[in-house]
């Protein structure tokens, strides 16, 4: 359920601004900046109601008009939303709802469908249990005693190498780098290579991850129009020709939210114009190994441009929080100097596991279950809300869903959290426009299939509803 402090509030919020015109700028730029400042430094807190236009343009001695304008700019900016009879509250920015729907919910709270995260099942405990008892009963000094190397132990670099191979990435141990999981191996490879005010690339429905760099890296990011394969390669080149552009961050097999996989010609398209206009491509695979049909890698195509990410996270073991990253071989020196500035090293105990298991088979054996299991829970999602997606993939551990009138993504996502489930609205994927909106639900974690069946049953008669009044016309 939400919480109190969770609901979009009814008594306007008591805010005295002091507007500090720069020279030259006009005053609803200066009261949208005003806004945005009051915003990041908590003075104003997410789902506070601001005061109208009227009160607040009589309290600064403004017109209404320039009122509406610097609320319409903070709206389009994602900071505010407006909702009719109701009037404009403070919009969660990415982190507030990450926070408060993807990240360590109390799971007698809600039955979280927010977070993507591998299946866990009876043979994933198992298989944990096994590996932490073989380790016990070992000598474990030849992991558990060394400082270095900082791009990771000969061995789990080998057995890296083993593990990219069937995804399209043979490459010498000397370009490869052991990660504490996949969003740490992007850091690395996008703080190689990019400086802040560069444009970086990317789908205009995108990992959040990415999103969060920008603002931590000071990138310019900007979405780029997809369809059903993903990125679109007329746009990426009209965006390359423009000039300028840094590097491109794609997630090519079943990304996140949208579930996409890019085919072979998509990809070789892709790394074509990427060469043509020398811009560096980060291919975030961590989930390719769900996908049990060959496609070729783009990192591949680009031995000097491409950096390669994946991990295990998603497919193999959630909390085993091991990646591992590919660099263009001139800069294997400058991403092992970073990952040491950053954590010195990736964690040798998680890669000790992640090595064990792809030499004795486990690895392969639980990816084996993941596939199994996203398709039984594909196959739930089919028959359960089938008009309502989006997209999806039978191998993909979520489901896009569209939204349907005249409901609107925040009022659905608030409703359904009085109902005690908890998804993903399209805000904190965005980076870029034309993207039609939308509510991920993922499928991962402990749920049996009899309990997944009820809580899509439960999102299902929610979506066939009609929405609350105040919710009807509300800007999401």
């Amino acid at each position: 359920m939400l919480r109190q402090a969770d609901r979009p509030n009814d008594t306007t919020v008591e805010w005295h601004p002091v507007l500090a015109k720069q020279r030259g700028e006009t005053k609803h730029s200066a009261l949208t900046g005003r806004i945005i400042a009051d915003i990041d430094a908590g003075v104003l807190k997410p789902m506070d109601r601001m005061p109208t236009h009227r009160d607040l343009a009589r309290k600064l001695a403004i017109s209404v008009q320039t009122v509406s304008l610097g609320y319409k700019e903070a709206e389009r900016l994602g900071y505010l939303s407006g909702e009719i009879g109701r009037g404009t509250f403070v919009k969660a920015r990415v982190t507030e709802r990450a926070g408060r729907l993807m990240l360590d919910r109390n799971p007698d709270e809600a039955i979280d469908l927010s977070i993507v995260r591998g299946v866990y099942t009876e043979a994933h405990e198992e298989a944990s249990r096994a590996a932490l008892a073989a380790l016990a009963a070992d000598d474990n000094s030849a992991f558990m005693r060394p400082c270095r190397p900082i791009a990771g132990l000969d061995q789990h670099r080998e057995a890296a190498r083993v593990w990219l191979k069937p995804l399209g990435v043979d490459v010498p141990v000397e370009r490869i780098l052991v990660t504490n999981g996949a969003a740490h191996g992007l850091f690395l490879a996008l703080t190689c290579i990019i400086r802040a005010g560069d444009i970086v690339l990317t789908e205009n429905l995108t990992d959040h991850g990415v999103i969060g760099l920008a603002n931590i890296l000071g990138f310019s990011l900007k979405g780029l129009p997809t369809d059903e394969e993903g990125l679109l390669p007329d746009a990426f080149e009209a965006a390359c020709r423009a000039g300028s552009v840094r590097a491109l961050v794609l997630i090519p097999t079943l990304n996140n939210p949208t579930s996409h996989v890019s085919g072979p010609e998509r990809r070789q398209a892709i790394a074509e114009i990427a060469q043509r206009y020398g811009v560096f491509v980060v291919e975030d695979e961590v989930y390719k190994p769900l996908i049990d049909a060959e496609l070729p890698s783009i990192t591949e195509m680009l031995p000097n441009l491409g950096f390669f990410v994946t991990s295990f996270t998603k497919t193999v073991l959630t909390g085993l929080r091991v990646g591992y990253l590919v660099v263009p071989p001139h800069y294997s020196i400058r991403a092992a100097s970073i990952l040491r500035v950053t954590s010195w090293s990736g964690t040798y105990l998680p890669a000790e596991i992640a090595t064990r298991w792809i030499e004795d088979g486990t690895a392969n054996h639980l990816l084996s279950v993941q596939r199994d299991e996203a398709r039984a829970r594909q196959k739930i999602v089919a028959a359960t809300l089938g008009p309502y997606v989006a997209s999806s993939h039978p191998l993909s551990l979520c489901a896009w869903l569209s939204v349907p009138a005249p409901w609107t993504e925040d009022g659905l996502v608030r409703s359904l959290a009085d109902r005690g489930v908890a998804v993903t609205p399209s805000d904190p994927f965005i980076a870029g426009p034309n993207h039609g909106g939308g509510i991920r639900i993922c499928l991962g974690g402990q749920l049996s299939h009899v309990a997944l069946g009820k809580v899509l049953e439960t999102v299902r008669r929610t979506f066939d509803q009609l929405p609350p009044v105040f919710d009807i016309g509300a800007i999401g």
